[in-house]
């Protein structure tokens, strides 16, 4: 979202709505059900502030409707990927921060326009956490939490195995408190706009 009313429109509109359960009181109860499996303690949001963008104009734009990807689903069979998103987490205690994020800057230098990126890379982004965000289940950042990610989306897995050493940004592992720490996701019903990211 460009602006923080942006998001508190989506937040409170019918997309979260559905996507957290719909609007019935059985559709919220089985969301509710499925999630106490999976997580441990009460979902807490977490918001970062976008520092960097690099994005490539998509070829083709998925039919959407309403805001909704228009899609043949049957219950049974999984959606297939769309994308493949690499999120590495940083560590970096405040005090180190301006001198980490001045060499992240100089290692991107050398990508700051949308003809150096690598062959299947659609997005990168290097995110800060928001350490002063209110709102309800917001919690101060705690240590074991990472204060930047860079997340990475590609076109597939294949195309981020053929450039994943492209890719690679290494920060001054010195001003870490602890190594950097990488998660990989498989992606469905992607929504993007006419300009990219």
């Amino acid at each position: 979202w460009n602006k923080k009313s942006h998001f508190s429109a989506w937040r409170t509109g019918e997309a979260f709505k559905e996507a957290h359960g719909g609007t019935s009181i059985g559709a919220f109860l089985s969301t509710m059900v499925s999630s106490a499996r999976v997580l441990r303690g009460a979902p807490r949001p977490a918001f970062y502030d976008g520092l960097w963008v690099q994005s490539r104009t998509p070829d083709n734009i998925p039919q959407a409707v309403n805001g909704w990807r228009a899609v043949e689903a049957d219950g049974i069979h999984t959606l297939p990927a769309e994308c493949f998103v690499v999120l590495q987490k940083y560590f970096v205690p405040s005090n180190s921060a301006s001198e980490w994020e001045q060499g992240w800057q100089q290692q991107q230098q050398q990508q700051n326009d949308q003809e150096s990126m690598p062959s299947g890379l659609v997005v990168s982004t290097l995110l800060r956490r928001d350490g002063q965000a209110k709102g309800h289940g917001v919690v101060e950042l705690q240590s074991n939490e990472p204060t930047y990610v860079h997340c990475q989306v590609f076109e597939s897995q294949a195309a981020w195995q053929e450039q994943k050493d492209a890719v690679v940004v290494e920060p001054d592992a010195a001003l870490q408190t602890k190594p950097s720490e990488t998660v990989y996701y498989e992606g469905t019903l992607v929504l993007s706009s006419p300009e990219g990211a």
